[in-house]
């Protein structure tokens, strides 16, 4: 269990207010720790897991969690303030993404230490009059003092009512549930500090605001995000987790360390002082970091596991012990009357790449090899059983259905 200094300035940006919060935790009282979501989407990763990993151990002093699913506010869509809007969502969809998210969420935080509410047990009964009401609460200067709601109206593009919605439904919800402590990245600042201030507004003790940085993606210059692909699942395989841990440029390994693990303050600056002097390979750093991420999620069998896979195909350029079997009609693949196969249709066809033009970016750039070769042309002479790769960690053995029908 983590000491409470640990928690309290380790992978955190900010509290507000720290003094307070302290103060709560000294009083013995069984804090309510809110964490929200809208189930827009289904996957969490490790750019999450910096929070969550906050909730665990708040949980192991014996505070109470309290995940709020936001499937009403996910019904009505939510616009994100950017370019697109999130699209509307029924109630079926809202309920299946829900399921796996929290599925991805209890990965990580202490099921029977926490309690799920969702948000339609109070926004289902809101009527025309309750939102007036919420709404009378506070004014446009209040919302505009939200960095990109100013930017955006300094620069004269469009910001609807609803999104000024948002951050007082977020409010209420802290109110509904009673929340001492609210939890958020750095981007979520503003939201939270609505919530604070409208429990103070009716009465409630205002609660705490825990801000946690955000982690750098794989890609090394943008925020961990889905959208942009430079994500790690807590539900990937621990094979997939340690290669991408792997791929991370040396200048992520200290902040991957310090937002994701417990390895010690200490610890870390010694990992720092051998990164900049030369002492040590980043490579076996990675390695150690692959391992810690991936016994949080798994276990340490499997993080072995995990490393020994992937020094056989990435450090021995061997195959994998097991290569999944794709079956697939040569004839359909054939690339007009010769006998070559299309590769970008038969790399679609079996899930190596998304489509066909990712498959053709994959050959221009040497990442697909047939038999250990690489590939150069779109088009090759293969045969049945032979084995594809594609970019580090896809491999596939490719059937041919036509022999298997012909015999």
């Amino acid at each position: 269990m983590a000491d409470l200094d640990f928690i309290l300035k380790r992978a955190v940006s900010e509290i507000i207010d720290e003094q307070e919060l302290r103060k709560l935790l000294d009083s013995g009282k069984t804090l309510r720790l809110k964490e929200g979501f809208d189930p827009s989407s289904t996957d969490i990763h490790l750019g999450h897991m910096v929070g969550l990993r906050k909730l665990r151990q708040l949980q192991e002093l014996g505070l109470q969690v309290v995940l709020i699913v936001g499937d009403w506010t996910a019904q009505i869509g939510d616009p994100t303030g950017a370019s697109v809007t999130r699209p509307m969502l029924t109630a079926e969809q809202v309920k299946v993404n829900a399921e796996t998210y929290m599925q991805q969420f209890f990965k990580i935080v202490d099921r029977s230490k926490t309690e799920v509410r969702w948000q339609s047990e109070w926004f289902g009964k809101f009527t025309l009059a309750d939102v007036i009401k919420l709404t009378s609460r506070f004014t446009i200067a209040q919302m505009l003092a939200r960095e990109d709601f100013k930017k955006r109206f300094e620069s004269n593009r469009p910001i609807t009512i609803t999104e000024f919605l948002y951050p007082l439904l977020q409010a209420y919800d802290s109110v509904m549930v009673k929340a001492d402590v609210e939890f958020g990245g750095n981007d979520q600042k503003f939201n939270l500090l609505v919530g604070r201030e409208l429990q103070s507004m009716i009465g409630q003790p205002a609660q705490q605001v825990f801000l946690t940085p955000i982690l750098t993606g794989t890609d090394g210059t943008k925020k961990m995000s889905k959208s942009l692909g430079n994500y790690i699942g807590v539900a990937e395989s621990p094979e997939n987790i340690f290669g991408k841990v792997m791929s991370i440029g040396d200048d992520l390994i200290i902040q991957y360390f310090d937002l994701l693990t417990d390895v010690t303050d200490e610890e870390l600056r010694h990992f720092e002082r051998d990164i900049e002097s030369g002492r040590t390979n980043p490579m076996l750093l990675k390695k150690r970091l692959a391992r810690e991420i991936i016994n949080q999620l798994y276990n340490q069998s499997e993080a072995a596991d995990a490393e020994i896979a992937f020094e056989r195909v990435h450090q021995r350029r061997e195959m994998p012990e097991e290569i999944s079997e794709c079956k697939v009609s040569f004839e359909a693949m054939k690339s007009g009357d010769c006998e070559d196969i299309d590769l970008p249709c038969l790399m679609v066809a079996t899930g190596l790449a998304a489509s066909k033009g990712e498959a053709k970016r994959l050959i221009q750039q040497g990442g697909v090899s047939l038999e250990g070769e690489k590939v150069t042309s779109e088009k090759a002479r293969i045969t049945s059983g032979c084995v594809l790769k594609a970019g580090k960690r896809k491999f596939a053995r490719i059937i041919n259905t036509d022999i298997i029908s012909a015999s």
